[in-house]
């Protein structure tokens, strides 16, 4: 009886994408971003590969995977004027280079917190050229469930040149795109809230549609296949051509689910970086409440 459910439910899904798609296809290869660990295992010991831990220097001090170098999220950030920002090129160099990261490395990235952390630097790295970038899916815990080696040691590192490429702007939305959308929508843009329901609920920017970051996963922590991503985004009506717009808080979590979208053969993709600090931090800009009214942002909301 059980088999029988799981073949009905298959099928259901199956019919779903079909109807959703219709004509469209995903013509972006898929499945080259995110890796299991056991194929991470594989790559740790190849030539020219460097294994990034994107856990906080307390997480990476206290316990790490063998030979990998710690990468966090505060090396690839500012936060002026709002929290989290895209750090500038030559911060990203001066980084990647002091870590022994040369233009020719493949990154291998972990982390231990959902996959957020390890997406970010992925996105961040993608924005400024760096094709060689693969993300750990479930990070270290399923790392150490692979049999990977764990320390305390600190591997020594030579700091070699990084030249970044300049910014790719195509994969960032900036407040002016996001209100052009608002202002003048256009069918073929979807805003994506990746935020939990109790954040939206207490306002999000107009349109938005909520799917949580954490949806991506697995119980265990592992992004989902690239058929179940592209099931779920189809079903709340995302087809391939589309572009979607993404944000969080701080668009840590809004960078999560770029990946699980990039992943899964979706091309048409920005993160809004500013998110939505930067959003409710605008009293002129509109905020979409539950029952769909918009409410104009005062300074209370903002403390």
């Amino acid at each position: 009886m059980k088999r029988l459910f799981k073949l009905s439910l298959f099928v259901l899904i199956m019919a779903i994408m079909f109807i959703n798609v219709g004509c469209s296809s995903f013509t972006g290869e898929t499945g080259t971003e995110i890796i299991d660990a056991k194929e991470a295992l594989e790559l740790f010991n190849q030539e020219n590969v460097v294994v990034v831990d994107a856990q906080n220097s307390e997480g990476y001090l206290y316990n790490h995977v063998k030979n990998s170098i710690n990468i966090s999220r505060s090396d690839i950030v500012i936060n002026e004027p709002v929290p989290n920002l895209l750090a500038p090129k030559q911060q990203i160099e001066e980084v990647m280079g002091s870590k022994g990261i040369s233009n020719n490395s493949t990154v291998v990235i972990y982390d231990n917190n959902n996959n957020m952390d390890s997406a970010r630097l992925w996105w961040s790295l993608k924005v400024y050229g760096h094709e060689n970038v693969k993300v750990v899916s479930g990070g270290i815990k399923a790392l150490v469930n692979a049999g990977a080696e764990m320390t305390k040691e600190l591997p020594s590192i030579e700091p070699v040149q990084y030249l970044a490429k300049d910014k790719n702007t195509d994969m960032i939305a900036t407040v002016e795109d996001v209100k052009s959308q608002i202002n003048d929508p256009k069918k073929n843009v979807m805003l994506l809230d990746t935020r939990s329901q109790e954040e939206y609920d207490a306002g999000t920017i107009p349109s938005s549609i909520l799917i949580n970051y954490v949806d991506n996963n697995h119980e265990d922590g592992t992004y989902k296949s690239v058929s179940d991503i592209q099931a779920m985004y189809l079903d709340a009506g995302l087809i391939p051509e589309d572009t979607a717009i993404m944000y969080c808080k701080t668009s840590i979590r809004g960078a999560q689910t770029y990946l699980a979208l990039y992943n899964a053969g979706y091309r048409n993709l920005k993160l809004y970086d500013g998110a939505w600090v930067q959003w409710s931090k605008d009293t002129s800009l509109p905020v979409q409440m539950p029952d769909n009214s918009e409410v104009e942002i005062n300074q209370q909301d903002n403390s």
